[in-house]
């Protein structure tokens, strides 16, 4: 069964970094691809960025692209989001998910992801 574990949210002023961490345990995160969703308050879950599996393609939302960075590093078996310039209205729940090991490919659809870590807050003040 896969877990996953974010950390690394927080309270952060307009302009600042995050880093979010997702960590598995049971399983090698290299063979999932991994995406992190979000959820602001009264608004729908989205895909901001995910991480192919077997070909590590990347993907961004545009609201994100040039500020956020995604990222695996194998040796810990954590995925990372490197989160720069924020802006108040990235303030959120943020989600690492996983699709099934069948899946080498990135998807901008939440349903398409199979397992979820619990979230970590996200918030940032102007």
């Amino acid at each position: 069964q896969v877990q996953l574990v974010e950390s690394g949210g927080g309270l952060v002023q307009s302009g600042g970094s995050l880093r979010l961490s997702c960590a598995a345990s049971g399983v090698t995160l290299d063979y999932y691809v991994i995406g992190w969703l979000r959820q602001a308050p009264g608004k729908e879950r989205e895909v901001v960025s995910c991480i192919g599996s077997s070909d590590p393609v990347t993907m961004y939302a545009d609201s994100v692209k040039g500020r956020f960075t995604i990222s695996r590093d194998n040796a810990n078996n954590t995925v990372y989001l490197q989160m720069d310039s924020l802006k108040p209205e990235d303030t959120a729940v943020y989600y690492c998910a996983a699709r099934r090991p069948s899946f080498y490919y990135c998807s901008g659809y939440e349903s398409s992801y199979e397992y979820w870590g619990q979230g970590t807050q996200v918030t940032v003040s102007s």
